[in-house]
């Protein structure tokens, strides 16, 4: 079987799934055609129109499944390139506009939304990498269909979700580790994310502020990748909690990164935007214990019993964090073995014959 893997802004998490998923199949013949996550509003409109005169003679070699991201511009590429029109699409959804937290620094337009939903309606089939996602999305499009003026057809809604469907990025298998807590240290935490402001930094900070004011020891391993512009709470907390601090920036060691993984306790995440929380995950594959807000996609992957309750007050949910960090840290002071819940399932191992499935009912219409 011939497929053409389009990722039209290759992010980290993007070029995660693509590379696991070209993986997994070496069966199939893969073309592979990405662009890099730079000039969002340009590259989100601007590749179809860079694809469909740049790489026509790679667009046009006959395929027998397209498979693309949400940020593929499909209707216009489809448009553009009419040996095209006629190729199945299997079309998957890393995150949606729809449910995107706003930073501020974004000019606002429906731009985004009409592209996630003309892509969506353009492929055969749409894949969610989480309920969350897959929910935020429908709704997001019913509310945007109630706002548009006239001739918006009936039944959108029930075209979307009849041909979509949840199926999670899969964990590579060398991501799972067996821990090797030491039970005389500190407690271990690990936070793991991007150095973004929709990961809520400011709200860790606050919470361990509050679990350091209680005489909680504990250690901060602050690990994620940084960019240009990076949150000014990261300089605040990194002076004010420095007793605390660990390892402090992005480990480009991968053994070391998973090594940091399998000697911690805890990953923590006070994301007010992750569709699946796949560093989470990793972290959970390794030996963490997740402690995660009540929200997002996190009620669908851990019981509440790892969930701290979220609260439209940061200083209410930064107590409810403190609290439970606290308690897991008495927990380990009095010997307890802390035991990450089971996240096997979310294994490519686990997870590759269900993709199989749909790349061969895709494909074969």
């Amino acid at each position: 079987m011939k497929i053409l893997l389009l990722s039209a802004y290759d992010a980290l998490s993007h070029q995660y799934w693509r590379k696991g998923l070209v993986g997994a199949f070496p069966e199939y013949d893969w073309t592979v055609l990405t662009l890099p996550p730079r000039y969002f509003s340009w590259r989100l409109r601007g590749n179809s129109l860079t694809w469909a005169y740049s790489k026509r003679e790679v667009l046009s070699a006959g395929y027998d499944l397209l498979v693309c991201t949400s940020m593929t511009d499909l209707s216009a590429l489809k448009g553009m390139v009419p040996a095209l029109a006629n190729v199945p699409v299997l079309c998957y959804f890393h995150e949606n506009q729809f449910a995107y937290p706003a930073s501020g620094q974004q000019n606002a337009t429906v731009e985004p939304l009409m592209l996630n939903l003309y892509t969506a309606l353009a492929a055969d089939q749409v894949l969610f990498n989480s309920a969350y996602n897959r929910q935020t999305f429908l709704e997001g499009v019913r509310q945007l269909l109630k706002k548009l003026p006239d001739f918006v057809p009936g039944n959108i809604l029930d075209l979307l979700q009849e041909k979509s469907s949840v199926l999670p990025v899969p964990l590579p298998d060398d991501v799972f580790l067996k821990e090797k807590h030491n039970c005389r240290d500190v407690l271990q935490v690990v936070f793991n994310h991007r150095w973004e402001y929709d990961k809520a930094p400011e709200r860790m900070f606050n919470a361990l502020k509050a679990l350091d004011s209680r005489g909680v020891p504990f250690k901060i391993h602050v690990v994620g990748q940084a960019f240009r512009q990076v949150p000014p709470v990261y300089t605040e907390m990194r002076e004010v909690l420095s007793k605390n601090i660990g390892y402090w920036g992005f480990i480009n060691s991968a053994e070391e990164y998973r090594l940091l993984l399998q000697t911690s306790d805890v990953v923590l995440s006070t994301a007010i935007h992750d569709f699946q929380g796949v560093a989470v995950l990793e972290a959970v594959a390794a030996g963490c214990v997740p402690v995660v807000p009540d929200r997002l996609a996190y009620p669908e992957l851990f019981a509440k019993c790892f969930r701290y309750p979220s609260s439209e007050s940061e200083p209410e949910e930064a107590k409810a964090l403190a609290d439970h960090l606290e308690k897991i840290a008495r927990r380990k002071e009095q010997g307890e073995i802390l035991i990450a819940p089971d996240v096997s399932g979310l294994g490519w191992s686990a997870l590759r014959p269900f993709y199989q499935q749909w790349i061969i009912k895709v494909a074969n219409g």
